[in-house]
């Protein structure tokens, strides 16, 4: 097992085991669901906003611990960042896994980085990326509600 495969897997076990802004936030800003109905997978956002910047981010969720690992990355990487960041990090994200890019996060977000290496399971792709997905219908919708 090479290197990267160990990381992948103790950053990924840290994050499912000890998921971070894990649980609800009581009237939330912007709230969304994101299922997988093929393998089920489920992921709920909650955002607290203040103007432009994530002011508080939390997640629940049940399934993989791929999908929760990355639910829990994508919490600890957006808290306190602006919306423009999200989006910026959600485009490298995706780009990463589903445009087989090579990442290029900064220290701040190497944790995501661990997850390069689902690429290697096709299959395991949707994990991964559903809270991406469902922040991004999180973010359009409270765009359109301004």
């Amino acid at each position: 097992m090479s290197l990267s495969d160990e990381l992948y897997k103790e950053v990924l076990l840290d994050h499912y085991q000890n998921p971070r802004h894990h649980g609800s936030i009581e009237n939330p800003d912007v709230h969304e669901l994101g299922v997988n109905p093929l393998c089920g997978d489920e992921v709920e956002l909650f955002l607290k906003l203040d103007g432009n910047k994530i002011h508080d981010i939390s997640f629940n969720g049940k399934g993989c611990s791929i999908s929760q690992a990355s639910s829990s990355m994508l919490t600890d990487c957006l808290y306190g960042k602006t919306i423009d960041e999200a989006r910026e990090l959600l485009v490298s994200f995706k780009a990463m896994l589903i445009e087989d890019e090579e990442p290029h996060f900064s220290e701040e977000y190497e944790d995501l980085e661990s997850l390069e290496a689902v690429r290697k399971i096709p299959a395991r792709i949707k994990c991964a990326v559903l809270p991406w997905n469902t922040l991004e219908k999180a973010l359009n919708k409270n765009e359109k509600a301004l």
